[in-house]
């Protein structure tokens, strides 16, 4: 089955979708334990009602898994691990997990998926039936993300594909950024601000002098999300409110958001590298360029120190750094590889939770080096840890930088 197709297959008003991209946790890539991909327990109990009734410990109810494209199918759980409301475990486990997922045989369990946008789309009844789409391929998660906007790793969205809506959304309990009417700006409401303003008001809101560069920019980025979503709604909902005269016009609407979110997506680690760059030290035009022109129209992320030492022949190749920022890698990576001729190792700032060993070494012998948040070094297996560097590490490497 054709993924156009498989979608239409799933999209009616008997189905939710549970959207996410595979981690290695899920994977079981690093070894680890817990009992399968975790699930939003809003969802789980609206699949399984008798979860509500805490007097049991540990329900679970079936479902019915099928794996596409291939085809892979078994029978299932959702576990609600409610160990917190017995045996005087108030610390014990509050969720809920999809599980007997019937060994390395099924796809969700294989490494090589880790980082892949994966669909679950469950249909209400008895049994629940799933159906998992893993995407293997970069169009299948281009032609997903048309419909459903960008879906970054750590992420999971619970998605009506009748209304083509979030359904079970709660705001963060621990958001500290989202801001109300009143805290933005007015010209924010007149013209959509630039991904730059939204990553300044982070800054201002999140400035983390006293922890690390990478907490720095992982907290950051959630922050910005914050703020984004808090913009987006002030910004479209009183267009949305006032109607629309035909389809097109709100075609062109949705559009528009959807082009909003990606545009968002597309360039904020750029952005907040960028931004740490700058408040450590490094110079931009004298340090470090932000997506210099080089050779034809090449245009790597971040060139240290400038582009008239790479087109310097006499200025040393090893003193030139290349590096690429990509939330996700999982194929997207070999996209750096002839980004700049007299740079033979790329480095490649990334949010996945994880790659495979496979892809790892493919990535080494094709001189790529993972520079990754060191928050997120625990989701990569223990045998590659040491060769990950954290975004720290990486500006450590640097030859002549002014880093503080």
């Amino acid at each position: 089955m054709e993924l156009d197709d498989w979608v239409d297959s799933v999209s009616g008003p008997s189905f939710v979708w549970y959207i996410k991209r595979l981690s290695g946790n899920d994977t079981q890539l690093t070894g680890g334990h817990q009992a399968g991909p975790y699930v939003p327990r809003d969802l789980a109990f609206h699949l399984m009602p008798h979860f509500e009734d805490l007097t049991r410990k540990n329900p679970r109810g079936v479902v019915e898994l099928q794996m596409f494209p291939g085809g892979y199918t078994t029978s299932s759980n959702i576990i609600y691990y409610n160990n917190k409301f017995h045996d005087n475990h108030s610390s014990g486990r509050n969720e809920t997990r999809l599980t007997g997922l019937g060994g390395r045989e099924n796809p969700l369990l294989d490494p090589e998926n880790t980082g892949a946008l994966s669909v679950f789309a469950f249909k209400l009844g008895a049994p629940v039936q799933c159906q998992v789409w893993i995407c293997g391929q970069r169009e299948e998660e281009v032609f997903l993300e048309d419909i459903l906007g960008p879906v970054e790793p750590g992420e999971s969205i619970v998605w009506d594909p009748g209304n083509r809506s979030r359904v079970f959304a709660k705001e963060n309990k621990s958001a500290t950024c989202t801001l109300s009417s009143g805290d933005i700006p007015e010209a924010w409401l007149e013209k959509f601000p630039s991904g730059m303003e939204i990553i300044q008001r982070a800054i201002s809101l999140r400035p983390d002098k006293n922890k690390s560069i990478d907490d720095r920019l992982l907290r950051r980025r959630e922050c910005e999300f914050e703020i984004f979503r808090s913009v987006e709604r002030a910004f479209f909902t009183p267009r949305l409110q006032r109607g629309f005269s035909d389809l097109e016009a709100f075609l062109a609407m949705a559009q528009t958001i959807l082009q909003s979110r990606k545009s968002r997506s597309g360039k904020s680690l750029e952005y907040h590298a960028k931004s740490i760059f700058d408040e450590v030290g490094l110079r931009e035009g004298v340090d470090y360029e932000y997506n210099p022109k080089i050779e034809g129209n090449k245009k790597p992320d971040f060139l240290f120190p400038t582009s008239a030492q790479y087109r310097d022949l006499s200025y040393p190749s090893e003193g030139l750094t290349v590096l690429a920022a990509k939330t996700t890698c999982k194929d997207r990576w070999r996209q750096i590889l002839n980004e700049a001729d007299r740079v033979s190792t790329k480095y490649l700032l990334t949010l996945q939770e994880g790659v495979s060993l496979n892809q790892f070494s493919e990535m080494s012998s094709s001189g790529v080096k993972l520079v990754v948040p060191k928050k997120l070094h625990s989701k990569y297996p223990e045998s590659i840890q040491r060769e990950i560097l954290s975004l720290e590490g990486f500006l450590s490497r640097l030859p002549s930088s002014r880093k503080s």
